[in-house]
Parts: structure tokens; sequence; C-alpha cells
């Protein structure tokens, strides 16, 4: 990583290999052959201590490279496992936090998501017997961790980008809760099957809603441990720049797909938000009467004075610059088929229907116009650090 220069980052979201979970022994082991060692002498704390002192280095780094007020967003799973007939528990996430604090970040509250890896049926231990049944782990944990004081946006394009980055008053209140029931670690489009086995992919949505709840738009988002290109993918659907770091080169093609799909697939997923909102807003005003504010790009209602600027920003194009970068065009425009006035139509919508407007997909692409960039790029390094 030390091509990424010192106080650069204004954002870390990734997910490194799990210590103790088998499919990573490899990798670790190809790190720090003593990992192999270990474990073939059943030395299994020992073991977990070296893996994490090889993602120690790796946390070094990510302090180095982020700006002062800025957040590093890590998803990691505690591991379960039997060594020499001993099945216990690795806590993955303890040991990550708290060298964080060492290094002197912040720690903030984490968020939990549960990923449900085993069938309901399938039970570890001695099933329905007392005393030797173990919990099932299913859920994983969002470490949100900030250097230094409270960011301060003080310039004025900064608090422009700032305010158009706003998100909905309902998201926020999902998205900031401390536990994450709606996400459940389902199928996403990235990779084929080896590939999200492989480097244990995380889903789209998850990264996506930390880059909008810690970045504003045009920030750089680092992930280190970039995989098949998720958080790169989800920074492209953002309108924010993006560095992507894999040890992994076999999944330099899945990652240069990206724009293959990226358009169509993060231009949906914009509209669908949107219309989740214009459905709540309708619901709400018919149960509790009028919203006291209107976006001024779109017209529709919305809860807070923070959102009348908000703006999502639709992909024009993408193009490859060199062999490890994309430039990203973007439209400064809202999406025309939800400009007017929401005034009278907003209690004539069906609160029961998914989508709101089926012919949206046909909107022709002329209307985008006074597009911008952002660049994401790709390394491919042999060592983390």
């Amino acid at each position: 990583m030390a091509e990424v220069p010192s106080k650069s980052v204004d954002l870390i979201v990734t997910s490194p290999p799990y210590p103790m979970i088998e499919m990573w022994d490899e990798t670790f082991s190809r790190q720090n052959p003593n990992v192999k060692d270990a474990l073939d002498r059943s030395a299994g704390m020992v073991a977990y201590e070296m893996m994490h002192q090889e993602l120690d280095l790796v946390w070094n780094e990510v302090y180095r490279v982020l700006k002062e007020g800025r957040f590093a967003c890590i998803n990691i799973g505690d591991a379960t496992r039997t060594i020499n007939g001993d099945f216990q528990l690795y806590t993955n996430h303890s040991r990550i936090q708290s060298y964080l604090q060492n290094l002197g970040f912040s720690s903030l509250p984490a968020i939990l998501w549960r990923k449900q890896t085993n069938a309901p049926n399938k039970f570890m231990g001695s099933g329905m017997l007392p005393a030797g049944a173990y919990v099932t782990l299913e859920h994983e944990y969002i470490l949100i961790a900030r250097k230094g004081s409270k960011r301060v946006f003080d310039k004025a394009d900064e608090k422009q980008a700032r305010r158009e980055s706003a998100f909905f008053w309902e998201e926020r209140n999902t998205w900031f809760s401390d536990i994450w029931f709606d996400i459940k670690g389902t199928q996403q489009e990235l990779g084929n099957k080896d590939t999200r086995s492989r480097s244990a992919a995380y889903p789209f949505e998850l990264a996506y809603r930390l880059i909008n709840m810690y970045a504003a738009k045009a920030d750089l988002v680092l992930d280190p441990f970039l995989g098949i290109g998720t958080t790169m993918a989800a920074a492209m659907a953002s309108a924010r720049n993006s560095i992507g770091l894999e040890i992994d080169s076999t999944l330099k093609k899945t990652i240069q797909s990206i724009p293959e799909f990226i358009t169509d697939y993060a231009n949906d997923y914009l509209q669908n938000r949107i219309e989740k909102h214009i459905l709540f807003s309708a619901k709400w005003i018919r149960e509790n009467g009028p919203m006291k504010y209107v976006n001024k790009r779109y017209g529709f209602p919305v809860m807070t004075a923070q959102e009348v600027e908000l703006l999502l920003n639709d992909l024009v194009n993408i193009k490859e610059i060199d062999d490890n970068g994309f430039e990203v065009e973007y439209s400064d425009k809202p999406q025309s088929m939800f400009c007017r006035d929401w005034g009278t139509e907003i209690s004539k919508i069906e609160i029961k229907s998914d989508l709101l407007y089926n012919s949206a997909k046909k909107q022709s692409k002329s209307a985008l116009r006074n597009k911008r960039t952002n660049s994401s790029q790709l390394g491919l390094f042999q060592n983390q650090t």
C-alpha cells in the first residue's frame, strides 16, 4: 500500500481474510509460513495471533493513508474451529478493534448483520441433546473507527457536495441502527460463484450503505482487500472515487468486468431508492399529514431540511483509462421521470406497488447533461504492505 500517499484517503471500506477460517489458511501461510507450522502442530491460538499480525501490517497502512476525521469500516466475522478435538470461538472482531484503538483510532458503535451460512436443520455439537450443542455463528461485525476528531466541511464546494450526498430520513433510521436485519448475505451480481467463494464477497448493499454513510461525493474510498471489486462497484454507484488493492491476480478479470454491468445496475438501484422514498412519503402523508420540506431537485416531499438538495447521480458512461483504471461519467441532473409537482400526485400513489414507473428504464439518456467524472483504480501487489 506504499503507493498510496499519506493522508489522502477519505474512507476505508473493506473485508479482510478471516483468521482461523480454513479457506484462508493458505493465504495467511503464504504471507507467513509459520502459520502453517502452527496449524500442523495444533497450536490454534498461536496461528490465530500470527494471522492477525499479518492483518496488523495493513491496519498500520490504513491509519497512515486516512485523512484526519475520516472513517475505517471493516467487515469481519469471528471463527469457530475444532483443533485437536477442541471446538472454540476465535474472536476476530475484538482482536482487530483492540489493535485499531492502540493505533490511535477512536472506536465507534459497531454494526451487526446476519450472514446466514448454514441450513436451518444443520446443528453443531450434540443436536437435540444437552449440554453439548453449540450456537450457530451467523452474524458478522462492521467495525467503525475514526481517525482523529470530527471531520470539518469548511470549503464551499465541500459543503455543497455534502448537501447533495444526503440520504433520506427513513434510510437514516435503518442505516444507522446497530443491527441490520435486511441484509442477509444474499446473492449478488458481481463475479461468478467460484470467485465470490474465493473472495468471501460481502453484499453490494453493505458497501453501498457504508460509502453513503461515511463519505461525500467525490471523496476517495480505499479497499485494501478488494476481492471481486464490490467496494469499487459501490463507489461507482455512489459518485465517489475509489482505489482497490488485491494480491490475487486471478480476480483481476472479474474486477475489470465491472463496467460491463454497473451502469444499468447502479441506475436501477438509484431509481429504486427514489421509488421507495416516494412510496414512504405517500404512506406517511396519508397517515400523518404533509411533510414540511420539498426536495428542490425532484419536487417530492422530504422530512428534513437536510434532504432538500439531495441528488442521486446517474452513471452515464464508463471507460477504461489504462490496464488498472476506469473513468466514470455522471449526470448532474435529477432523473427526469421523477421531476414533477408532487403536491397533488403523491396522494394518488398506490402504496402497495413495488414499482412506480415501469417505463422508467425506457427513458432516453438524451436528457442527461452536464457530466462530471470520477475515477477508480485497481492495484495488484504481491504483498499488502
